[in-house]
């Protein structure tokens, strides 16, 4: 289970990184938007790391409302349609160059989603680099700025 949360919770890492809304677990349900990044705690194939996108609510109403009132014709329904085909695959073109393996999900209970069984474990692509922590170079002639090794601080010289 510790595996699953911390592959879940790289998972909505990555996904924010790469600038998509990702709903916080116990988000108040009406403002549910975004990628939703769940965790099955069920030893089995259906269980692990789920990853979906929920539409706004409003058009998710809307949806709900089609298939209430039985307008199967409702241009709401393809275009619901498209929007989580296009979704979902962004979301697994960005999990798979982040190191994450995804597969499609045959839980029929859960449909547009992805299964993401295993993840990176080194640091993400986006984290700091050693590079960015060495201090800069020293101006040839000697003067200038140049970091105080002792305080952290920069000195003039």
């Amino acid at each position: 289970m510790a595996e699953r949360e911390r592959i879940a919770a790289r998972a909505r890492d990555e996904l924010v990184a790469a600038g998509l809304p990702v709903v916080v677990p116990g988000l108040y349900p009406g403002l549910l938007q975004g990628v939703e990044v769940t965790v099955d705690g069920f030893d089995d194939d259906a269980g692990g790391v789920c990853v979906g996108w929920r539409s706004s609510p409003r058009l998710e109403n809307r949806v709900l409302r089609a298939a209430e009132l039985n307008l199967p014709d409702d241009p709401v329904l393809v275009h619901q349609q498209v929007v989580m085909e296009a979704m979902l695959s962004a979301i697994t073109a960005i999990l798979v160059s982040a190191g994450f393996t995804v597969r499609e999900n045959l839980n029929d209970y859960a449909p547009f989603t992805v299964v993401v069984p295993t993840g990176p474990s080194g640091s993400p692509s986006w984290g700091t680099r050693k590079e960015e922590m060495a201090p800069p170079c020293r101006p040839a002639d000697g003067r200038g700025p140049s970091p105080d090794t002792s305080t952290g601080q920069r000195t003039s010289g």
